[in-house]
């Protein structure tokens, strides 16, 4: 399951939130996602855990967390819809 982590401390790392997740199951990926443009974090990461089960756990322990200087949010990342035009 992919989920979103909105909210990040701009200061927050990659190893942070996976480390934060892995406490609630197998961690598959992080990423946190930057701007191409300053190399500073977007304030928002993608996290995949093999197990629905764990990740929801995750999802619902993890949603309002303290992290850094911020609540994080936590929620089910929605699939982009595709263009086939």
């Amino acid at each position: 399951m992919k989920l979103l982590v909105r909210n990040l401390d701009r200061n927050t790392d990659e190893a942070a939130i996976k480390t934060l997740f892995e406490g609630h199951g197998v961690v598959q990926s992080c990423n946190l996602v930057m701007d191409n443009a300053t190399g500073k974090s977007k304030g928002f990461a993608f996290v995949e855990m093999p197990n629905p089960g764990e990740a929801k756990a995750a999802m619902m322990t993890l949603n309002a967390y303290k992290l850094d200087a911020n609540k994080i949010r936590v929620k089910r990342a929605e699939n982009k819809p595709t263009d086939n035009a």
